[in-house]
């Protein structure tokens, strides 16, 4: 059985938070992160001009763990999944996320098994070498301005989910700059109803404190990756989205109140 920590309580200092050991993951994480996305990066653009394929456990699936679990291990940080027994396997599935930080994608990316991509914004795609790496790899960038071509592209990843792709949304939109949950919006939830597949709600704790929203040093800390029940999408419609949304919504912050991050609440 695994225990629920007092919401009240704020998590005791540990001693990654002494500064020196905070500096040297920092400095590590940083000298790494170059050399790592121009590798990793440079095989999954490569991947794609060669007109590589995919397939399950590819070079797109490899490139994208490997430089997760990397750039993890530089900055000292070590991911725990906590009822991934619930998730379905003979299927494919939409995980939908908090998002507090990076460090929930690293996170994410490098331990979730199985084929898994993400659904991001329109602006990572000028990130260098990164954005032509995510879309080599089939990565969907979603215009949220323009709400025709969302909706256009929503209908696009379903179609790839339906193959046997995982996907993870991240609904708030953005980084929480407090650790305190943002808006759910609806567009990531209607990606499940398209597809047609269970929506998988999850929490990553312990990720705001590594590296909130416009801070440069790391303070190295585990990071809990909680899974919920799958929700069943099968015969829901484009009208039932406002019902899901509230749904995933209520089940995310029951995944957050059982988690070290339950006392930013109190």
């Amino acid at each position: 059985m695994t225990s629920v920590p007092d919401p009240a309580v704020r998590p005791s200092v540990r001693p990654s938070d002494r500064l020196v050991h905070r500096l040297w993951c920092s400095l590590r994480y940083y000298v790494a992160i170059l050399p790592l996305t121009i590798w990793h990066a440079g095989l999954a653009v490569g991947g794609g001009l060669l007109r590589v394929k995919w397939r399950r456990g590819g070079i797109y699936d490899q490139t994208q763990t490997n430089w997760a679990r990397r750039l993890l291990k530089a900055a000292g940080t070590q991911v725990t999944l906590v009822g991934y027994d619930q998730v379905p396997r003979d299927q494919p599935v939409v995980y939908v996320s908090n998002h507090q930080s990076w460090f929930d994608i690293l996170a994410l990316a490098a331990t979730i098994p199985g084929t898994l991509r993400f659904v991001a914004k329109k602006e990572m795609a000028s990130i260098p070498l990164l954005g032509p790496a995510m879309k080599a790899a089939g990565h969907i960038y979603i215009d949220r301005q323009n709400r025709a071509q969302a909706l256009e592209a929503y209908e696009e990843v379903a179609g790839f989910i339906r193959q046997g792709l995982n996907t993870v949304v991240f609904p708030e939109g953005t980084r929480s700059r407090t650790g305190r949950l943002l808006p759910f919006k609806k567009g990531p939830i209607v990606l499940a109803i398209a597809a047609q597949v269970p929506l998988v709600p999850i929490y990553c704790a312990g990720t705001f404190d590594i590296l909130p929203k416009g801070h440069v040093v790391l303070r190295p800390h585990p990071v809990t990756i909680r899974f919920g029940r799958p929700i069943p999408t099968a015969g829901l419609t484009y009208e039932d989205r406002g019902a899901l949304l509230e749904q995933t919504r209520t089940a995310v912050e029951r995944l957050r109140a059982e988690s070290e991050d339950a006392w930013r609440d109190v």
